[in-house]
C-alpha cells in the first residue's frame, strides 16, 4: 500500500487517492503538498514545496506567503486600496478565486466574498475557491457560499470559528491539515464530491448535522476539542476517521454513509451513539475505546459491524441489524445486551468480564416510532460461528443458531447460558444405501466441530457439513469434553432433557476415538447398537421384541417337549401299610416337521414362558434342555433389554 502525506498526516491511499490527487484549475497537482515548519515563522504559517508566486510584500519578517495578484506583486492583503479595488471591481458571481497563503481579516474576507455577490437573496457565489494555507484572523465565514469548483482550505489556519453552514461546493472540499481555533461549523452543508478533512485540528465544536457529502469524507487523525455533531448527515461515499481524536461527545444519530464507515482506533472521550444510523458498507470500530458510550445503535449495517478490539469501560446496550457481526478480542468491562437481526457473529477470544447476552431481535428497530429501513439483509436468523477463546461464564445465548457455531477452545463451557430457542445442527437421519433410506434414527443435535470430522471421513460423508477453509477439523479426542461440558450446562439449568444429545455426542466421540482401549470401545459399540447409550427407546425395544420373538421361535421348535410329561407313582403294599413314589418323566424333545410344532398351543406356552422371563420370572413349563438353557438366556438379556428402553423413556421426560 502507498501512503502521502497530508500536512504532515500520513493516510493510506487506498480509499481515497483519487480524492487526494485531482486536476485543479488547469494544471495537475497534488492536493497533499509535504510542509515543514520554520523555526522563526508565525503560528499557522508553513514553509512548503508552493506552486504559487509569493507575494513580494516585504514588512513580514519571515516574508509573505501569499499568492501574487496578478498582475500585480502583492498578495491580496497587500495590495494598495487602489489596487485592490480595481482587483475586486473585476470580479463577478462565479469567478475562480485563488489566494492561498494569504492572510484575511474579517473585512477582507468580507469585501472579497461582497465582490462576488448578486443580491443579498442569491449570497456570495464563487467558481473554485484556492485558501490552501491561507490564515484567517478572525473568523472564516463562508455561510450560505455557492462554490462551483473544488474549495481549497489545505492547511489553512483560522484563529476564530470556520463557519461554512449551508455552504454549497459543487466540486471537491479540502480542508487537510487546517487549523481551527473556534468552532468548525458545516451545518445543512452541500459538498457534490468527496471532502477531506484529514489531519485537522479544531480547538471548539465540529458540527456536520444535516450536512451532504456526495463523495468520501476523511478525518484521518483529525482532532477535535469539544463535541463532534454529525446528526443526520448524508455521506454518499465512504465515512474515514481512523485515528481520530474526539475529546466530547460523538452523536451520529440518523447518520447515512453509503459505503463503509470506518473509526479504527477512534478515541472519543464522551458519548456517542448511532440511534437510526444506515450504513451501505462495512462498520468498522477496531480498537476503540468507548469510555462512557450507553447506547450503539440501533443502527443497519449492510455488510459488516466489527467491533473487534474495541473496549466498552461502561454498562451498553448495542442495537443492531448487519450481515455480520465481528467482536474478536473485545472487551466489555461492564454488562451488555447484544441484540441483533441478521447478523451472523463471531465471539472469538473476547473478554467478558460481566453478563454479556447475545439475543435475536425479532422485529425491525423503531426509531422515533418508525421502522429502520433493511435494505439487502434478508436472513432472519441470528447465528453464531465462534466461541473459541471466550469464557463463557458471562456469556448468555438467546434465541441464537448455533448450527455453524465452534465451541471448542471456550473457557468454563460448562456454565454458558443458552435460553430460548437455541438450535443446533442435527445428524443426517438415519442409513442410506444406493440413494434409498434404509434405517431413519432420532433426530440428533451435534455441534459443527462433529459436523466438519465426519465430513472429512470416507463413509457417508456428503452427508455432513465439511469444514469452512480457515477451520480446522479436529479429532473426537478433543470433542468429547466439549460434549461434556455443554451437557453439564444443561443438567445444571434443569434441562435433562436437552443434555441427552450432548451425552449421545459425548460417547460417540469415545466410541470413534483411537487412544480409548479396545475393549472398552467394543463395549461402548454394544452399548450403542442396543440402546443408542441408554438414550433411544425405540432401539432397545426393538431388541426386546426381536430377543422375544426369537425366544418364542426358539421354545416352539425346540424348548418345549413332544407331550407334556405326567407324572407316574408306583408303590408297595405291606401288611396296612403302603409306599408310594410318583416320577416325571424328562420332557422328550419335539419331533416331526418343523410347521408341525408351530401350533397356537405351543405359542401360547411359549409366550408364557418369554413374558414371565421379561420380569425375572420363572414360568414353571417344563422344557427340553435346550428350552431350559434358551429360558436362562431371555431371563437375562431381556430384562437388561427393558431397562434400557426404560431409561431411555426416562432421560426424555426426566424433570
Amino acid at each position: 500500500m502507498k501512503d502521502i502525506t497530508t500536512t504532515g498526516i500520513t493516510a493510506p491511499t487506498d480509499a481515497i487517492e483519487q480524492l487526494c490527487l485531482r486536476r485543479v484549475g488547469n494544471c495537475a497537482v497534488s492536493v497533499c503538498v509535504p510542509f515543514c515548519m520554520p523555526s522563526n515563522a508565525p503560528d499557522g504559517y508553513a514553509a512548503s514545496t508552493l506552486e504559487w508566486s509569493l507575494c513580494g510584500h516585504s514588512d513580514d519578517p519571515v516574508g509573505c506567503r501569499g499568492r501574487r495578484v496578478e498582475p500585480y506583486a502583492e498578495c491580496l492583503a497587500h495590495l494598495s486600496d487602489a489596487n485592490r479595488s480595481s482587483y475586486l471591481a473585476g470580479l463577478q458571481p462565479g469567478s475562480d478565486v485563488d489566494h492561498c497563503g494569504t492572510p484575511f481579516t474579517d473585512e477582507l474576507l468580507s469585501e472579497l466574498l461582497t465582490a462576488v455577490t448578486a443580491s443579498a437573496a442569491e449570497g456570495p457565489c464563487l467558481g473554485s475557491a484556492g485558501f490552501k494555507q491561507a490564515k484567517f484572523i478572525g473568523d472564516a465565514r463562508f455561510d450560505r457560499v455557492e462554490i462551483r469548483g473544488d474549495a481549497r482550505f489545505d492547511g489553512a489556519v483560522v484563529h476564530g470559528n470556520a463557519r461554512f453552514c449551508r455552504v454549497k461546493i459543487r466540486g471537491t472540499a479540502l480542508f487537510s491539515g487546517a487549523q481551527i481555533g473556534g468552532h468548525a461549523l458545516f451545518d445543512w452543508a452541500q459538498i457534490d464530491s468527496g471532502a477531506l478533512f484529514s489531519g485537522m485540528t479544531i480547538e471548539g465544536d465540529a458540527r456536520f448535522e444535516r450536512a451532504e457529502i456526495g463523495g468520501t469524507a476523511a478525518f484521518y487523525r483529525t482532532e477535535i476539542g469539544g463535541n463532534a455533531g454529525f446528526n443526520w448527515a448524508k455521506i454518499d461515499g465512504m465515512a474515514l476517521f481512523d485515528e481520530a481524536k474526539i475529546s466530547g461527545d460523538a452523536p451520529f444519530r440518523g447518520v447515512r454513509v453509503g459505503g463503509d464507515a470506518r473509526f479504527n482506533q477512534v478515541e472519543i472521550g464522551g458519548d456517542t451513539g448511532f440511534s437510526g444510523a444506515e450504513i451501505g458498507g462495512n462498520a468498522r470500530f477496531g480498537g476503540v475505546v468507548f469510555e462512557r458510550a450507553s447506547t450503539l445503535g440501533p443502527l443497519v449495517c449492510a455488510k459488516t459491524l466489527d467491533l473487534s478490539e474495541a473496549v466498552f469501560a461502561t454498562a451498553v446496550t448495542i442495537e443492531a441489524a448487519a450481515t455480520a457481526l465481528r467482536c474478536r478480542r473485545t472487551r466489555w468491562a461492564s454488562t451488555a445486551v447484544l441484540r441483533l437481526r441478521h447478523a451472523t457473529v463471531d465471539l472469538s477470544d473476547a473478554v467478558l468480564e460481566f453478563p454479556v447476552n447475545v439475543a435475536a431481535h425479532h422485529r425491525p428497530f423503531a426509531v422515533y416510532g418508525k421502522e429502520l429501513a433493511e435494505p439487502g439483509l434478508t436472513d432472519s436468523r441470528v447465528r453464531a460461528v465462534s466461541v473459541r477463546g471466550v469464557d463463557a461464564v458471562h456469556l448468555v445465548l438467546t434465541d441464537v443458531d448455533l448450527t455453524e457455531c465452534l465451541f471448542t477452545g471456550a473457557v468454563h463451557l460448562d456454565q454458558l447460558h443458552l435460553e430460548g430457542r437455541c438450535t443446533l445442527a442435527f445428524a443426517p437421519l438415519g442409513v442410506r444405501w444406493c440413494g434409498v433410506r434404509l434405517v431413519r434414527w432420532t433426530p440428533r443435535r451435534t455441534l459443527a466441530e462433529e459436523q466438519h470430522w465426519r465430513a472429512g471421513q470416507s463413509t457417508d460423508a456428503d452427508r455432513w457439513t465439511p469444514a469452512p477453509e480457515q477451520v480446522g477439523v479436529l479429532e473426537p479426542a478433543a470433542l468429547a469434553p466439549t460434549y461434556r461440558h455443554l451437557r453439564k450446562a444443561f443438567e445444571d439449568g434443569k434441562n435433562e432433557p436437552g443434555a441427552a444429545d450432548f451425552y449421545y455426542g459425548e460417547m460417540e466421540m469415545r466410541r470413534h476415538d483411537p487412544a480409548v482401549p479396545h475393549g472398552e470401545r467394543v463395549l461402548l459399540a454394544a452399548y450403542w447398537a442396543l440402546s443408542g447409550y441408554g438414550l433411544r427407546a425405540s432401539r432397545a425395544l426393538g431388541w426386546l421384541l426381536a430377543a422375544m420373538t426369537a425366544t418364542v421361535l426358539a421354545m416352539m421348535l425346540w424348548g418345549l417337549p413332544q407331550d407334556e410329561p405326567k407324572p407316574r407313582s408306583t408303590g408297595t403294599l405291606t401288611s396296612n401299610s403302603i409306599t408310594l413314589t410318583t416320577e416325571t418323566p424328562e420332557p422328550v424333545n419335539p419331533e416331526g416337521p418343523y410347521e408341525e410344532r408351530i401350533s397356537v398351543k405351543r405359542f401360547e406356552k411359549a409366550l408364557r414362558v418369554v413374558i414371565n422371563s421379561v420380569v425375572f420370572r420363572s414360568s414353571g413349563q417344563e422344557l427340553t434342555i435346550i428350552g431350559t438353557y434358551t429360558e436362562m438366556v431371555s431371563r437375562v438379556a431381556e430384562p437388561v433389554l427393558l431397562g434400557l428402553a426404560g431409561l431411555a423413556i426416562r432421560s426424555r421426560v426426566k424433570r
